[in-house]
């Protein structure tokens, strides 16, 4: 029997009130008595003791015999361990990249560092009708060469900096070059941090087609992402380009960043 459009069975309601509980009792840090618990959820306290029964006997809450109250266990994080803060970022930045592709029209993507480049983890690629790229989610983009990359570097904190210089150094290809060139380097992230933008001209001779500039994402003080605005160089300059969308780039690397603050996150509630 369907409920709604999308759903072909009806809920679970027992496991609906199991994870409403898990939910309050991780708000109340992590510990309720029955009848506190029964009167935020509306659950009768019979229904609730037996819910907090069934996840004491699978290792999820345990029971305090000196008040009868009911606490999270370890076990808990489990239910967290496979979703990664790179994840909730995409999960977070879809929506709102949605809406941006409407104001911008060419494409833009969240990307994050995965050990030696920058990974897409969401993308508006495949909507725009100015892309000719349609599967980006999951494609490596050089540090040295792109607009993400070239912001990460320029926002990330100094030792990160120096040991992603170093390794990217150690490589013979002419695509690292760049990293053993540190004035010119320095020159070039100097730059980005005081535009609040990292900038690629065709510099990539992979996608010679292609410009881009990137904002940095934060969370509190620290990097942990980067949104770029890709578009056919030959339409616009690095300049004309900010000048049309880095205000709107900025505004919603700052809604992703509201998203991150602790309460809203799921790595904060761990």
């Amino acid at each position: 029997m369907k409920t709604d459009a999308t759903t072909e069975y009806k809920n679970v309601r027992g496991l609906s009130r199991g994870l409403l509980l898990l939910n309050l009792l991780n708000r109340l840090d992590g510990g309720a008595s029955v009848a506190l618990l029964a009167q935020l959820s509306g659950i009768h306290r019979t229904t609730v003791r037996r819910i907090l029964e069934t996840l004491q006997d699978e290792g999820y809450v345990r029971r305090s015999h000196s008040d009868d109250s009911f606490r999270l266990t370890l076990k808990v994080r489990e239910l967290s361990e496979g979703f990664r803060g790179e994840q909730w970022i995409s999960a977070l930045a879809a929506p709102l990249l949605g809406d941006l592709l409407q104001e911008v029209v060419w494409p833009t993507d969240v990307t994050t560092l995965d050990v030696d480049a920058m990974v897409v983890r969401e993308t508006t690629h495949r909507f725009s009708r100015l892309s000719f790229h349609r599967s980006m989610v999951g494609r490596r983009l050089p540090l040295l060469l792109t607009a993400a990359g070239l912001t990460w570097l320029a926002f990330c904190p100094d030792n990160q900096r120096q040991q992603l210089i170093a390794l990217l150094a150690a490589r013979p290809e002419a695509e690292y070059q760049l990293a053993r060139e540190p004035l010119r380097l320095a020159a070039i992230l100097q730059r980005a941090r005081q535009q609040g933008y990292g900038e690629n001209h065709q510099s990539w001779q992979q996608e010679e087609r292609i410009a881009a500039i990137a904002v940095p994402v934060f969370d509190d003080q620290h990097i942990i992402g980067c949104l770029n605005l890709i578009y056919i160089a030959k339409a616009m300059t690095i300049d004309q380009a900010a000048a049309k969308y880095l205000t709107a780039l900025q505004r919603v690397a700052r809604q992703i960043q509201r998203g991150m603050a602790p309460g809203n996150s799921p790595s904060a509630r761990r």
